[in-house]
């Protein structure tokens, strides 16, 4: 008998690398994919699987309450995997209502039915539900930004400097007041920046190797010494699988690749691959890049200590930098 797994946001650029991952590996797991198909939604990023048996895509909205209750009963959902978001920061600068809406009262939405479809009161779970599970996917930016040294913790206290990861720590406090008091088997991950295939080309990777092969202005913020902690989406899916299956409830874990780079050594290294790969006709890709002005409220640093999750559940990245970006690089070259 499937046990039903509610996917919520999987047609977007995580969610989609990490279904089919999921369906192949759990063939006795029914997932129920849940997308808004909004522009970061791509149905054409999951047609591996639509020959699955285990596998079933519904459109809809997290921020309809009594349509998240009527997918609940009609596939008797036994467990959630949220990733549903808006994720873009120019995007939340502006247009904030959207964050707030999708982010807070969407995950609100989707715990509440799901506390009340799997549980008879507080800490204790109806007989078919026992091993429920809801787990949040996040961001390091709810931790704020960093100096020239140290690392986000678990136990880093949260300073969202964004509309953007404002929503997203107030999701995550959602998440945690339903377990401490409800007393729901939730976990959270904050990972990361992710990048690897079917990623929206708004994002800074996808972004540089479109314009490159456009002949495109590459743009970068101010001087593109801001630094990002980089993590091949694909080993962000395995961290989730594990916990997912593994850690203890209420357990929060950061999930990193220990691979900083600014956002100029990022721009750098595509065009250097490209020029390899498929050399322009004239000039060098670098010779692209063009400095913009600043985003507003823009972080310095992210760099996650990933221990947590190593010592606990023995995770780490099978891609560093170097090879992540050629598989990333090689994909796009693909399927431009």
């Amino acid at each position: 008998m499937f046990k039903s797994i509610l996917v919520t946001g999987g047609a977007g650029f995580i969610g989609s690398n990490f279904v089919p991952y999921f369906c192949q590996k759990y063939p006795e797991y029914h997932i129920v994919n849940l997308d808004k198909l909004t522009y970061a939604g791509d149905l054409s990023n999951l047609v591996e699987c639509e020959h699955f048996k285990n596998y079933t895509f519904v459109k809809g909205d997290i921020c309809n309450h009594e349509f998240i209750k009527e997918v609940f009963a009609r596939y008797n959902i036994c467990s959630v995997i949220h990733f549903a978001a808006e994720s873009h920061v120019d995007n939340s600068i502006a247009n904030p209502f959207d964050f707030i809406q999708t982010n807070v009262l969407g995950t609100f939405n989707l715990l509440d039915v799901a506390y009340k479809f799997w549980m008879n009161a507080p800490k204790i779970p109806k007989e078919n539900f026992v091993y429920s599970r809801f787990h949040h996917i996040s961001t390091d930016e709810v931790y704020g930004t960093l100096g020239e040294f140290g690392y986000f913790k678990e136990t880093t206290p949260y300073a969202p400097n964004s509309p953007y990861s404002a929503s997203k720590a107030s999701s995550d406090l959602l998440v945690r007041a339903y377990f401490h008091t409800y007393g729901m088997n939730v976990t959270t991950s904050n990972c990361s920046n992710n990048y690897g295939p079917k990623q929206h080309k708004e994002k800074l990777i996808p972004k540089i190797i479109y314009n490159c092969l456009n002949n495109m202005p590459i743009t970068i913020y101010g001087t593109g010494k801001n630094i990002r902690d980089w993590l091949y989406v694909k080993d962000h899916c395995n961290a989730i699988d594990l916990i997912f299956h593994k850690a203890n409830a209420g357990e929060t874990y950061n999930i990193g690749g220990h691979n900083e780079k600014t956002n100029l050594e990022v721009a750098y290294t595509i065009c250097s691959y490209l020029d390899k790969k498929v050399p322009r006709q004239v000039g060098k890709y670098a010779d692209l890049i063009t400095f913009v002005k600043d985003r507003a409220g823009h972080d310095l640093r992210y760099a996650i200590d990933p221990s947590k999750i190593t010592h606990d559940l023995n995770w780490k990245p099978d891609e560093s930098f170097d090879t992540g970006i050629i598989k990333t690089i090689d994909w796009y070259i693909l399927n431009s």
